[in-house]
């Protein structure tokens, strides 16, 4: 039989996926809103992505007819699919009517994580709160072997089995076990996990009777002519789709695609190094020691909490390298004294070979406080202590099954003092500790097979998920540090992996990275670039006596939100709304000119439509609605206060086509347009408590004291996916342009871009502006670690903007300076965007104030009373000035050229560039 083809994947279809995304993007789609007995019952809020998942789900589930059976959810490692599990069970408890639930995974491991998940109360990974209650009744989650004939009331019946057991309960007629006609019974909603390992009989293009794939589609078909069916919702991180018989099977069933490159760029991951090294193994457990301890020392500097504690895994593939590897490490340790440790380290900083950027940082940290090296060495000695070493696997080489497993599932805990875990390749999947970030490959020879180098690479993927440490106090579920690799805090967000220096598994491993979409880079020294101001640019009087302007922020007191009108809504009693915010389709174009329309008085209309309205927004609760209005102390102040909604006094007045009688109107439509009126309030509500608010007040900072010399590394991946191309950074030249105030740009290409379109109009600027022209590149490398990076800050303070109201400010990424013969000067604010649709929109608040600032100069005040100073701002440049922004500075700077062919810069961006759409 011909082998099957392979697929670039980048241009596979998804039905299913597509169909969800065109119908949310539908304006007259009405919008699934998370029900509030999933978001009030779990012990996690779903992200973003999860959320989209879910509702992705629902919606082919009711809206596509007839409903996909089964589903695949493409997610991630890390990126929380039993947290999804959770909502689901709950959706299709509560909304589908099931009962019985089947998990089903292929390791023992997976299966006994997973009954912490979703079975044991008080296990700290349990994904549910303490007691599940829905519409006023608790919810009991039990565990069982065979679902009962007689039901309890409010009880989930959840089986948890590997599929091996399923599989062989099918297949061999036993006592006690659950056979297919246990699945004939009530219908079955099976969770099917790391999905991937239940496609043999694909794979392998002949029917089998006997494989895990086929005692799934066994259990799935068990109540196929029934009314309610058995489902099947399939979870896995890791799809062959490139393989055309696995995509043919999926194509039609996938309903969400999160990959791990997405994951990974939308920060909820740690980054990933590679440390290559011909090392010893005793000499990487040494530098990985030192790496571990070197991390903990930074988080102190940092002001991480206390508990925080980074993990350090030994990898092998056999148990008895692995076991004899733990005893090395243990006499390492024992023997260690301030004089080895010193004398290690010189002697590492000394080898050619050593070429590793955090392993030099932790080096010159430890020299540094040479003095110290005793106490350290003692630290050491308590922290890696046997005690806190753990050897993870049996005789069979499995991961624990009983004993320390708990302690391997709990390495985040305070009360959990281990730092260091062997184990073999088995932890490859179900295994989620989030603080690992070490991960050593020991005692090996180069293993240059693609199975091998895949395994690795997954449990790569597996160690990147995001530690969420507290800094001051405060959690954050996203990376913090992405800004510029010379960040030294990128040390407590980055897992590095240390592998042998061998070209031929490099290479493999490098392939099956890219394979994975995991974009990873070798940590190799990368000495940052210094970029200095330009002699001759110091040497001019708008160097020496020129300032640049950002306006200043003041603090608002909660007191101030007093009433509705401080969120900047104009709530009055007399409700005026259009009836196509109705339920009815009843749009007329909006009313538009062509459409006659009249304005009615609701006479039905009283203060049960807002309470019933309230009740169907879950933001209205009063618990969180008392995060954004901090002086309220009711619902009944919200719902009748007169500073608020004043309930008992709205009137309500529709306008609807002049035909239209008011006996027409149904309640369901007055519900609806409160309940639209009430998500109007929400998105200003939220968007309005803001506790700092920019004011227009310009402060001018000197010039001289501002624009430093900086350095910048350029970062470094190898393997780059379709997410990551903003990261193509590199160093342009530019000492022959006199515009520009630093010797070299260390920017993207589409900033590279816009300094060549700029380039363009620098003749005609200074015929114009004859006294100074200068492009400044605001890097905010230059004032990472000082207070000076807050004050070189734009900050709203346009009433009622928009996009909403944004508590933090931001630094264009260019001014463009220029001054006449009259000491005149003008600052433009240019912000280039290489991004596209929704995160593009997230950004528009942005150039509302850039906008903002270009249409009321009259409105700013300067705080030296300066009179000569005009500060504007232009819509985003985005690839080739595909929205205009060359054309509006020519119009802010009144200059008129003919811009010939050989004017126009040639583009540095290919118009197909992911992530340099234009809007």
């Amino acid at each position: 039989m011909a082998k099957s083809k392979k697929k670039d994947i980048q241009s596979l279809k998804f039905p299913l996926v597509e169909q969800a995304e065109h119908a949310e993007k539908d304006l007259f789609q009405e919008t699934w809103a998370i029900p509030e007995y999933i978001i009030n019952n779990l012990a996690h809020t779903l992200r973003p992505y999860q959320d989209k998942a879910l509702s992705n789900y629902r919606y082919t589930q009711t809206q596509i007819k007839p409903n996909p059976q089964p589903v695949l959810f493409n997610m991630a490692t890390g990126s929380g699919k039993t947290d999804l599990m959770a909502a689901l069970i709950l959706y299709l408890y509560q909304d589908q009517g099931y009962t019985n639930f089947l998990f089903t995974v292929n390791t023992n491991s997976v299966l006994m994580k997973t009954k912490d998940n979703l079975i044991n109360a008080g296990s700290d990974k349990y994904l549910f709160k303490d007691k599940i209650e829905i519409d006023g009744q608790y919810i009991t989650i039990q565990e069982v072997n065979r679902y009962p004939r007689i039901k309890q009331a409010n009880t989930i019946y959840l089986k948890l089995a590997t599929v091996q057991t399923v599989s062989n309960d099918l297949f061999t007629v036993k006592e006690n076990t659950m056979g297919l006609s246990d699945y004939e019974q009530d219908p079955v909603a099976i969770l099917a996990d790391e999905a991937h390992h239940y496609s043999a009989s694909t794979k392998s293009e002949k029917e089998a009777e006997h494989t895990w794939e086929s005692a799934i589609n066994k259990v799935l078909n068990a109540r196929n002519n029934e009314d309610k069916k058995n489902l099947l919702l399939e979870f896995t991180a890791t799809v062959d789709f490139e393989k055309m018989t696995i995509y043919d099977k999926y194509r039609d069933k996938v309903v969400y695609r999160y990959p791990l490159s997405r994951f990974m760029y939308d920060g909820y991951s740690k980054q990933v190094k590679r440390i290559e090294t011909s090392a010893s193994d005793e000499e990487k457990m040494l530098n990985v020691v030192l790496l571990s301890q070197f991390r903990k020392y930074r988080a102190q500097i940092e002001n991480v909490t206390s508990t925080f504690k980074p993990i350090i895994m030994f990898k092998s593939a056999k148990v008895a390298v692995s076991k004899k590897a733990n005893a090395k490490f243990n006499e390492m340790i024992a023997k260690l004294t301030a004089k080895d440790l010193l004398a290690f380290i010189e002697r590492q900083q000394l080898m050619d070979s050593n070429d590793n950027a955090v392993l030099e940082l932790a080096y010159k940290y430890y020299l540094k406080n040479k003095e110290e090296l005793g106490k350290i060495v003692r630290e050491i000695k308590h922290d890696f202590d046997p005690k806190n070493v753990l050897n993870a696997n049996d005789a069979s080489g499995n991961m624990l099954e009983k004993g320390q497993y708990e302690a391997l599932n709990t390495l985040e805990s305070p009360n959990n003092f281990y730092r260091v875990v062997f184990a073999v390749a088995k932890l490859t999947e179900g295994w989620d500790v989030l603080n690992l970030y070490d991960i050593v490959r020991i005692s090996e020879e180069a293993a240059t097979n693609k199975n091998a180098t895949m395994v690795e690479a997954q449990l790569i993927g597996r160690g990147a998920r995001y530690y969420p440490f507290e800094i001051d106090g405060k959690k954050s579920y996203k990376r913090r540090f992405d800004d510029d690799p010379s960040n030294k805090q990128l040390i407590l967000e980055t897992l590095h992996y240390h592998t042998m220096n061998e070209p031929q598994y490099l290479k493999q491993l490098v392939g099956s990275l890219k394979q994975m979409d995991l974009p990873t880079g070798k940590d190799s020294k990368n000495p940052p670039i210094e970029i200095k101001v330009k002699p001759e640019f110091k040497r001019t009087n708008a160097y020496r006596n020129g300032k640049i302007y950002y306006n200043e922020s003041v603090d608002v007191p909660s007191s101030y939100f007093d009433s509705i009108q401080k969120y900047g809504i104009e709530h009055r009693v007399d409700l005026q709304r259009n009836l196509n915010y109705g339920s009815r389709e009843v749009n007329y174009s909006a009313y538009s000119a062509n459409v006659e329309t009249k304005t009615i008085s609701v006479s039905r209309f009283d203060d049960r439509y807002v309470k019933k309205a309230i009740q169907k927004i879950d933001f209205y609760q009063f618990s969180n609605l008392k995060q954004y209005i901090p002086n309220l102390q009711s619902m009944d102040e919200f719902i009748y206060g007169r500073n608020w909604l004043n309930a008992s006094h709205l009137r309500l007045f529709l306008t609807v086509p002049v035909e239209y009688r008011e006996a027409n109107l149904i309640a369901e439509e007055i519900l609806k347009v409160i309940v639209d009126l009430l998500k109007e309030y929400q998105v200003k509500i939220q968007s309005g408590y803001v506790k700092q608010r920019g004011t227009n007040n310009f402060i001018g900072y000197p010039i001289r004291e501002y624009l430093s010399d900086y350095n910048k590394r350029v970062p470094e991946y190898d393997t780059q996916t379709q997410f990551d191309k903003t990261q193509d950074i590199k160093v342009y030249q530019m000492k022959d342009d006199e515009f520009y105030v630093y010797d070299n740009a260390i920017v993207n290409r589409l900033e590279y871009q816009l300094i060549e379109r700029v380039k363009a109009y620098i003749e005609d600027l200074e015929a114009k502006y004859g006294k100074a022209v200068y492009l400044f590149r605001m890097d905010e490398t230059m004032h990472r670690e000082s207070a000076k990076s807050e004050k070189l800050k734009l900050h709203q303070y346009q009433e009622n903007p928009k996009y909403g109201i944004h508590l933090t400010g931001f630094q264009p990424d260019f001014i463009l300076f220029l001054e006449d013969t009259n000491d005149y000067y003008f600052q433009i604010f240019i912000e280039p965007k290489g991004m596209s649709g929704e995160r593009f929109e997230k950004e528009l608040w942005k150039e509302e104030l850039l906008l903002y600032m270009t249409d009321h100069h009259a409105d700013m005040e300067f705080m030296d009373n300066e009179s000569n100073i005009q500060i504007s701002g232009l819509k985003f440049y985005t690839n080739g000035d595909g929205r205009g922004t060359m054309e509006q500075l020519k119009e802010i700077t009144n200059i008129t050229d003919d811009m010939d062919q050989k004017k126009q810069p040639v583009d540095m961006v290919a118009e197909n560039d992911e992530d340099n759409f234009s809007m």
